[in-house]
Formats: C-alpha cells, sequence, structure tokens
C-alpha cells in the first residue's frame, strides 16, 4: 500500500512539473524528500514564504547592489555584505535600517575602507568582516567601532607567492578565527585575531591513480611544471555552531565524482560537499540517512529540465536542535538535514514568483526564520516555519531529550501528515528500540526499508532468543550434522551397490552418484561417461533443481539481505543458470571438436550438470542461513557462495579434461579459449538480435506505408 501510495505522489508530483502554476501561490515550489531508492516523496511545506526583504523596505538611500552574505547575530540583527557599495548594512531584527560599516579609521589614524568585502561573522562582542581584496579581516566591536586589522598570518607553510583572500570566516568561544581563502588549497586557516597562525585544518584527500603516479615518475622536469598539479578542493563558506563544530562548503569537487558517491551512497567525506569538522580538523559528520548530505539525489529539478547534475553547494546554516542547511546555486533550493545526516525536507526553486529565487547567495537562520540572499533580485527572502516544520523540530527536540514516548508520538503525528516520509518510520523504530520493544521497531524499520537497524534489533532478538534456549543451538546443530552424515553415507552405499550393478541405472541412483563425482572427480568423471553412470535426465534434474535454488534465493533470502522480494525473479533464475551452461556446452564443443576432444555434446552437457552440484549444496543453505544472520555477517554468506562457485569452476576444468582426455596444459587452454568463445558467441548474439530487430522495424515500416497509400 505504501508503494502505491509513493506512485500515486509521484504521479501527481511529475504533473505539477509541467504545470508549475498550480501550485498555490503561498508556495511556489514543491516541498519534498526522497526514499530509501531515491524516489521523490512530496511533502507538506516546511516553510513559506513570508516577506521579501528589499533595499526600499529597510529603508536606505543607496540601493544595495552585488550582495554577498548575510548573518544573523546574537541579537537577532540583520547583517548584510553589500559588495559593490563596500560596506556592511546592519538592521535590527525587524530588517529596519540602523547603520552601515564602510569607512574607518584604523591604528594608524589614516582613512580606511573595504575593498569587494564578501563575509561578515558577528558574536556577542565584535563584528569581523573579510575585507577580500584588500587581503585582511577587519574586526570591529559590536556597535560597529573599527577595532583591529587582521592580516595575513606569517608561515612557511603557505605556498611561495599565495595569495590571501579570505571571503569568509568563523569565530569560535576561544577566539579562535577559522578562515576560508578562495586562493588556499591546503584547507581552514586557523588563527587568532593577532593574526597567529596555528595550522590549516580540513583540507580535502586527494586520490592519485597508481597510473597517475607512474606517468608523473617518468615524465620531464618540464613535463611535470606544465601538467595537472593534484591539490586539495578549496572551501567557500564556513559557519560554527554552539558546540565549536565547524561547517565547511564546497562547490569545486569534480561534478562525476560527486554524483558517483551519492549513487553510491558514500558515507565518506572525500567526495562530500559538505563537512563538520572537529577542532582538530576531522570530519565527524553523520551521514546516516539513505543517501549522503549533498543535495539533490536525482540531478534534476522538479521545475525544468534544464538543471541538471549534482548540487553546487555554496553555503551552510546551523539551525536549531542540531540541523543544519545547504543551499544549492544551480537551484536556488535549501536541502535540510538533522545531526545525523537524515534529509528532513527540501524548498524552494528558481523563479520570478514570490518566494522562488533567482540566484541564492546565501543562507541564514532567525529563530524559527529561514533567510535567503537573493543575488539576482538584490533582496532577501524571509521564510517562516509551519505547523508542520514545528512538529518536526519537536520530534527531534524530544528524540534529544530522550524522551521517546513523546517522540514517537510526535513522529507519529508527522506520519498521519505525511504518510510517505520513510525517515519518521526509522525514527520511530529508533525510539522503540530505545525502550527495547525490538520486535515493534523491526516493523518500522521494515516500512522504510531500512535495513541497518532493522538488523541491530534482530540481533536483540536472537541475543535473547539464545540467552533462553541455550542448550538448543548445539543440540540442532548436532542433528544437522548427523542427519548430513547419514545422508551421505546412504548416497555411499547407493553408489557402492550402483556399481556392481549391471546395466541402465535407476533415476535416483545417477542423481546421487553426483555426491560421488564432486568428492571424487577424477574417476567420478570416467565413470560418468564410459560406465554411463549418468544420463540426460538426471542432468536435466541437477539443472532444474539449480534453477530453482536460485530462484529460492532471490525470493527466499532474509529480509536484511533481500528487502525489495519480487515474485517474478524465475526467469532471472533461468537466465542466470541455463544461459551461462548453454553457452559453455556450445563453446567447448565447438572448440573440442577442432582439438581432437573425446567428448561429445552430450558428455560435455551431463559433466557440466554434475557439476553444479555445489551450488545446490550450498547456495540453498546460505538462503536459509540468511534468515539468522545479522547485516555484519554477511560475510558467512559471502564465504559459502564464493567456495560454490570456485568448487564448481575447479571441477568444470577437471571435468572437461577427464571428458575430452586432455592433458593438464591444453585443458587449461581449451578452458579459457571456452570462456573467450562464450564472449564472442554472446557478441554474436546481440549483432544478430539488433540486425533482426532493424529488419523487422524496416519491413514494418514497408507494410505501414503500403497500407497507408492504398
Amino acid at each position: 500500500m505504501k508503494k502505491i501510495f509513493k506512485s500515486i505522489l509521484f504521479s501527481v508530483l511529475a504533473a505539477l512539473t509541467i504545470l508549475p502554476t498550480a501550485i498555490a501561490a503561498s508556495t511556489p515550489y514543491a516541498t519534498y524528500t526522497y526514499s530509501s531508492d531515491g524516489d521523490v516523496l512530496v511533502s507538506p511545506a516546511a516553510y513559506v514564504p513570508d516577506s521579501v526583504i528589499t533595499s526600499s523596505s529597510m529603508g536606505l538611500e543607496v540601493a544595495f547592489d552585488d550582495p554577498r552574505d548575510l548573518f544573523v547575530g546574537p541579537d537577532q540583527k540583520l547583517y548584510l555584505v553589500d559588495a559593490a557599495n563596500n560596506r556592511v548594512i546592519v538592521c535590527d531584527r525587524y530588517y529596519n535600517y540602523l547603520f552601515s560599516i564602510d569607512k574607518f579609521t584604523n591604528e594608524h589614524g589614516v582613512p580606511d575602507s573595504f575593498n569587494n568585502p564578501s563575509g561578515v561573522f558577528v558574536n556577542e562582542t565584535n563584528i569581523y568582516v573579510c575585507d577580500t581584496d584588500n587581503n585582511r579581516i577587519i574586526k570591529f566591536d559590536i556597535e560597529g567601532n573599527y577595532e583591529k586589522i587582521i592580516k595575513k598570518p606569517e608561515s612557511n607553510l603557505f605556498e611561495e607567492g599565495s595569495i590571501y583572500k579570505p571571503v569568509a570566516c568563523a569565530v569560535d568561544q576561544y577566539g579562535r578565527l577559522f578562515v576560508v581563502s578562495s586562493t588556499t588549497y591546503q584547507g581552514i586557516i586557523v588563527i587568532n585575531d593577532n593574526a597567529d597562525f596555528y595550522g590549516f585544518i580540513g583540507a580535502q584527500k586527494v586520490t592519485i591513480s597508481a597510473l597517475q603516479i607512474l606517468w608523473r615518475k617518468i615524465q620531464t622536469d618540464e613535463q611535470r611544471s606544465q601538467s595537472e598539479q593534484y591539490v586539495s578542493t578549496e572551501f567557500n563558506n564556513i559557519s560554527i555552531d554552539k558546540n565549536n563544530f565547524i561547517y565547511v562548503t564546497t562547490s569545486s569537487i569534480e561534478e562525476s565524482k560527486q554524483q558517483a558517491a551519492i549513487r553510491g551512497k558514500d558515507k565518506s567525506s572525500d567526495y562530500a560537499p559538505v563537512k563538520k569538522l572537529n577542532a582538530s580538523g576531522a570530519d565527524v559528520m553523520k551521514r546516516n540517512g539513505f543517501y549522503p548530505p549533498s543535495g539533490e539525489v536525482g540531478f534534476s529539478t522538479l521545475s525544468t529540465a534544464i538543471i541538471v547534475g549534482a548540487s553546487k553547494v555554496i553555503d551552510c546554516a546551523v539551525g536549531p536542535e542540531g540541523t543544519w542547511s545547504i543551499i544549492d546555486e544551480k537551484r536556488s533550493k535549501v536541502f535540510t538535514y538533522d545531526d545525523n545526516g537524515n534529509l528532513l525536507f527540501v524548498f524552494g526553486d528558481v523563479g520570478i514568483q514570490t518566494g522562488n529565487i533567482g540566484s541564492v547567495e546565501a543562507i541564514a537562520y532567525q529563530g524559527s526564520k529561514i533567510l535567503l540572499l537573493d543575488k539576482t533580485n538584490d533582496n532577501i527572502v524571509v521564510y517562516r516555519r509551519t505547523q508542520y516544520g514545528d512538529l518536526l523540530l519537536q520530534a527531534i527536540q524530544h528524540d534529544n531529550e530522550r524522551k521517546y514516548d513523546m517522540t514517537i508520538e510526535d513522529w507519529t503525528e508527522v506520519l498521519k501528515r505525511n504518510n510517505n516520509f520513510d525517515s519518521a518510520y526509522i525514527q520511530i523504530g529508533k525510539a522503540l528500540y530505545r525502550q527495547g520493544k525490538y520486535e515493534e521497531a523491526m516493523e518500522y524499520y521494515k516500512s522504510a526499508y531500512e535495513t541497518k537497524n532493522y538488523s541491530e534489533a534482530w540481533k536483540e532478538i536472537r541475543k535473547e532468543w539464545a540467552s533462553k534456549y541455550f542448550w538448543t543451538i548445539p543440540v540442532v546443530l548436532v542433528v544437522v550434522f548427523v542427519l548430513l552424515g547419514k545422508f551421505f553415507g546412504y548416497a555411499a552405499k547407493v553408489n557402492t551397490r550402483a556399481a556392481l550393478k549391471v546395466g541402465r541405472k535407476s533415476l535416483k541412483e545417477e542423481i546421487l552418484y553426483a555426491f560421488h563425482v564432486i568428492f571424487h572427480p577424477f574417476d567420478g568423471f570416467w565413470d560418468l561417461k564410459h560406465e554411463n553412470r549418468g544420463s540426460m535426465r538426471s542432468a536435466s534434474v541437477i539443472l532444474i533443481t539449480t534453477i530453482l535454488v536460485y530462484f529460492y534465493n532471490s525470493i527466499g533470502r532474509g529480509y536484511i539481505f533481500n528487502p525489495y522480494t519480487s515474485y517474478s525473479d524465475i526467469f532471472g533464475a533461468v537466465t542466470a543458470v541455463l544461459a551461462p551452461l548453454l553457452l559453455w556446452v556450445v563453446a567447448n564443443w565447438c572448440l573440442t571438436t577442432l582439438f581432437e576432444g573425446e567428448g561429445s555434446m552430450r558428455d560435455i552437457f551431463i559433466a557440466s550438470c554434475y557439476c553444479l552440484t555445489p551450488l545446490i549444496l550450498l547456495i540453498f543453505p546460505s538462503t536459509l542461513l540468511s534468515h539468522v544472520l545479522a547485516a555484519n555477517e554477511s560475510g558467512i554468506l559471502t564465504l559459502m557462495n564464493s567456495f560454490a562457485y570456485l568448487w564448481l569452476g575447479i571441477l568444470l576444468v577437471l571435468g572437461m579434461m577427464v571428458t575430452h582426455d586432455y592433458s593438464v596444459g591444453k585443458n587449461l587452454l581449451t578452458c579459457v579459449a571456452t570462456v573467450v568463445g562464450m564472449a564472442f558467441i554472446m557478441f554474436i548474439g546481440v549483432l544478430f538480435s539488433s540486425l533482426m530487430a532493424k529488419i523487422v522495424m524496416f519491413i514494418t515500416q514497408i507494410v505501414e506505408e503500403i497500407a497507408f497509400r492504398l
């Protein structure tokens, strides 16, 4: 039912993309999240447009031009960097103009001013302005009175000839300045207000391939100097929270790598456009959402197909209760996450309607409001939080306070308003897990296809069951091994009797002989061919059984390893087993016919089918075992399946050697050539099918043309 709702809502969303004017005037954009499989899930609006702040509404005589940065101080006053007019505009909390900081007298008594300022930071006592083209930071008191100039720090760690271009800064409670310089690749510059240099932090990891390293080794000095320099990605903005964690953003990551990290759900920070750094520069951001917090997942826009590719993240703002938001310059969208990296909502869009943005430049929180700086239209759009947004924040607050009963109530109310919000199911599941209600938690995790937390809850249930039925486990294991021993013993007795039997063997005897073949391949394959211990019927039974095992594996694995169970995979199971087998048989027969192989196509088919037995012996129990194991124990299943395929490969090589009476070297060469032949046959098949499709299309067009003219 949940998937049906998702489909309906996605269809509605698609309609809105075609007819954007159908959206209510109060919210000229869609608010949405993403599901675990990347589907767009429309949600109620968390923020709606409240007002637009312009130069005239502020009461400015000279309109601001080329606004660069926006900051809301601890006193809720608004600070706006007006780059073209070389000033910082200060307004009260109601956006009424108070004063500007533009001209000042420095410590030498000389009149001074800004040159293309780019960033501003304000704490309880001071205002810090990034005077970019003057290569400095200016420190003022909270009233806008000049205090000092903070110039480029002196250190031999700076590259020779490097230019200091501060574009953004933040100050922690200890007075340390964290400076973003647009021309610095070593990371964030850490200094104090005396310009004493503490070091660089947070430099982006640089990855160089082995081929690149080798090439640089053989280059001449001139070639090496002219070749690409592998430098870290520079940052473009910075924010700081109340716990002194630094949020830094970058938009200079190679787009293909950023998109690959999102598609691969990469939890590392290698290609992350936003990081959360501690004082030592280590990235401590939690990326526990469905996708890493990097902005757009679908790489498209809801309003136009022109905007594509990964988000260009240019600013970050820290909100209440550990929430934080980033802005995408391409789409003028806001992406808001919780402290665990879960996407809460996306809103905003490019446009001219009230609430849309021409080109977003900066973001700031002001209490329950979000302010976006529109560089194109030279204004600030104010968004107020809705009841739905309040409910989300309340749920997060109660969870942070460990009031789990209230957390469950809040998220349940969220689901009443937004039934497709997968994160809400997960949050309820986490609250239930913390209360020890593991089975209930698993049901909520299952609703969001969340296998990681489902696995943790399952481990707790398994632990309780193991402690309650401690002696059951060894008893079951002993029974299983005893039964397996009896079965193999019985198979050995049947095979011994069948070896003395004259004439045709029964189907049971032929099938059980497979267990002799896989453990004694040399004499097993010899007797399979020369003593008629197998037949087409027994080989077909083994083949069909293998297909059924594959089908059961595709639908019967535990939820942790197969959350998206599909009962229509029988064709896939048939193809996965039958296609490679037939390709192997045909290719091997073609080659061995040319190279004096003694085995017929029938012999090759029978021997190859008997080689499939390890897959039945190991894949079937691994499927059963998947219902017991947790996610971090998947290596056991991988080991079992890998051993099954390794065993299959060894049997195929030995089986062909005995079937064709080849030497070891000749057989290995033939097996390798068989694999190449399989690839060639597939290529010819694809080419032929493509040609036939074109012929059919051509004939169809001719028939349609004749019918039209008649």
